[in-house]
């Protein structure tokens, strides 16, 4: 096993993965906060994490080409990547994450 690369973000408000407390995003970071997951509510981000292989879904707004992301530290699922959306009106999505709050430990709040 290699080594692991981990990123400390700056910031008064940071979460974290839920069972490694590793940084994942900056509340800066949140696009939206008007999004359900797998657990319960959740955000859309813009952040780097590992991502999975490419899956089709049915979402609560049609059909997307995701990823689900995960925590680089204790490979958790966080949430997913939008890979591509197919309905026009979703396309602002493509390329952004969705954190499930669920699954995330706030610091500083």
């Amino acid at each position: 096993m290699g080594l692991l690369f981990l990123e400390y973000l700056s910031g008064p408000k940071i979460f974290k993965c839920k069972c490694c407390k590793v940084d994942s995003a900056s509340n800066d970071d949140i696009i939206s906060k008007n999004f359900q997951g797998r657990f319960g509510k959740a955000y859309l981000f813009r952040v780097n994490i590992s991502l999975g292989p490419n899956e089709e879904r049915h979402l609560l707004s049609g059909l997307h080409t995701v990823n689900d992301i995960y925590c680089s530290s204790c490979q958790q699922i966080l949430g997913w990547r939008y890979e591509k959306a197919h309905e026009e009106s979703q396309k602002f999505k493509e390329g952004k994450y969705v954190l499930e709050k669920e699954r995330m430990w706030k610091e500083g709040w």
